[in-house]
């Protein structure tokens, strides 16, 4: 994909040279660079349409340790800090809130990744399967990040609202802030469940690409067959 927006490794494939061998004898045909990025176009769309909305479901992030959004650093304390006051309840809804923030917002975000695999040229692909272990991760990274966080922004912090976490988090800082003698906190939420909610959907999406790699049954069309085939034959 071109945009996404967070994890993964994607397409370890041969070395450079041995790459080179193999895509030196493929026809180099219009139709064959078509199904190169077709191919892993089509791996990046199952890693959204499976993966990704999975997030978006009620407790996506929450109960998912591999995504789970847990608190800044500057946070922890005051986490600490009202569960020794009795206020466990109140920093459990906070966290829980910070996640719900993320599902929210994934569900209006997805379409900049369906943008990002329509828009992957077949000089796109072909650097990607001729790339690392991490050449994939580093082409969404790099292509997606900035329009991925522009996009996510204002949708989590109008999620904050939506779901009722911005009331939650006020109360949790006046709370911790009117404490005597603590050093008060005023932390940029939206920027860090941003950043966060990034991370996790990139992570779904090798979820994906992982399976399709390591697993003949995971390959549902014949596209997805033939490309991967030159993975296998390493």
């Amino acid at each position: 994909m071109k945009k996404s927006i967070l994890l993964l490794a994607l397409f370890p494939f041969f070395g450079c040279a041995e790459m080179q061998q193999v895509m030196n004898q493929l026809p180099q045909t219009q139709q064959m660079g078509l199904d190169i990025s077709g191919g892993l176009k089509e791996a990046l769309n199952n890693g959204i349409s499976k993966q990704v909305t999975k997030l978006t479901a009620t407790d996506g992030f929450f109960r998912n340790e591999a995504v789970k959004i847990l608190l800044p650093e500057e946070l922890r304390k005051v986490d600490a800090t009202l569960r020794k006051i009795g206020m466990s309840k109140l920093a459990d809804d906070g966290l829980r809130a910070i996640n719900r923030t993320a599902e929210d917002a994934v569900k209006e975000a997805t379409p900049i990744f369906v943008d990002a695999v329509r828009n992957m040229s077949f000089t796109d692909a072909k650097n990607i399967l001729m790339g690392n272990e991490s050449a994939a991760t580093s082409y969404l990274q790099s292509s997606t990040s900035t329009a991925l966080y522009g996009k996510f922004n204002p949708v989590i912090k109008n999620s904050y609202a939506k779901v009722g976490a911005d009331k939650i988090w006020s109360n949790i800082i006046t709370k911790y802030n009117s404490i005597p003698l603590v050093n008060k906190v005023n932390p940029d939420l939206t920027d860090y469940t941003t950043t966060k909610a990034m991370e996790g959907v990139f992570k779904m999406i090798a979820v994906e690409e992982k399976d399709i790699r390591n697993n003949l049954a995971a390959r549902t069309s014949n596209l997805l067959k033939q490309v991967f085939a030159i993975q296998d034959k390493k």
